[in-house]
């Protein structure tokens, strides 16, 4: 059930996050720029989660686990979002979203370094599958190598971030370190806003395009995101986190008419192979857990 649990958590953390390029679209239109954004997202977010964290009656964290947490944020999310959204201006949104994708190999890479996590077949090919399933739905094309290599180097921070958070989970809720680390990457975007002169959102339109990033594309997903992660692991997570260019594909056709091209198609269909593949093996092993318990009661 734990592990059930934390598939469903990952799932809805992905769709989720999803969203943020439908939400975005409609914020730059209202003439929003990038850092603006970003420290609303993340201003706003932290405000939100420290009133739920004083509710619960939660404590700050403290000493090392606080560091990390902002480095998370500061460091972790703050690096990964600035450059992605710089290598865009070399490369096409289609090769830097593919990029990006590289992260659950660095992931995978990572564990086994660092966590002695072991790769099965089975995770060798769901990684595979949701790479070619990646690659069809964003149809990378050329592009500057100054931006391939931002868009390598974005997938490797966001790789270290989920190593990192894998560790601090295990001392930390959900709440505790989305608060941290919504406020340490508001910060400092906060800064780079009003250093480039902020642009704050100027119709109704745009103030609910940035409540459904702060609610829907940054709230809901990092706070799932983290409890899932506690429960399937670092390598899990990240695979079945590419669920997220079919949420994003398919409402961009929904909302914009963006063509949702044949190969397309095909690509959501090897992501999704590629989940239920790791969602199988995920089950096998609660319901191998839940015999091996029984057994040893009698």
């Amino acid at each position: 059930m734990r592990r059930i649990i934390g598939i469903l958590l990952i799932a809805i953390s992905a769709a989720s996050f999803g969203t943020l390029a439908i939400f975005g679209r409609y914020a730059y239109n209202d003439g929003m720029d990038i850092y603006t954004v970003l420290f609303l997202r993340f201003g706003i977010s932290a405000s939100f989660m420290t009133v739920i964290l004083l509710l619960r009656k939660e404590h700050f964290p403290r000493g090392r686990i606080l560091a990390q947490l902002v480095g998370m944020g500061a460091l972790g999310y703050v690096g990964q979002s600035f450059l992605y959204l710089t290598a865009i201006k070399y490369a096409s949104a289609g090769l830097v979203a593919l990029l990006l994708y590289l992260y659950p190999f660095f992931v995978a890479v990572l564990s086994m370094i660092f966590l002695r996590e072991v790769i099965t077949r089975v995770k060798v090919i769901a990684l595979v599958l949701a790479l070619f399933g990646a690659a069809l739905t964003v149809g990378p094309v050329s592009g500057q190598l100054i931006g391939a290599l931002m868009a390598i180097t974005a997938a490797l921070i966001y790789s270290i971030y989920i190593i990192v958070g894998t560790g601090v989970m295990k001392h930390v809720t959900a709440v505790q370190s989305s608060t941290i680390i919504f406020a340490s990457a508001g910060a400092v975007y906060g800064l780079l806003a009003f250093a480039n002169g902020a642009h704050f959102p100027t119709s109704n339109s745009g103030w609910l395009a940035m409540l459904g990033i702060i609610v829907v594309s940054t709230i809901i997903p990092v706070v799932t995101f983290l409890a899932g992660l506690e429960r399937v692991g670092p390598t899990n997570a990240a695979m079945l986190s590419t669920v997220e260019p079919i949420v994003t594909v398919l409402l961009a056709a929904w909302l914009f008419g963006d063509k949702l091209l044949p190969i397309v198609m095909v690509g959501g269909v090897l992501i999704l192979v590629a989940v239920i593949l790791l969602t199988r093996a995920e089950l096998s092993k609660d319901t191998d857990s839940q015999i091996a318990l029984k057994a040893s009661e009698h």
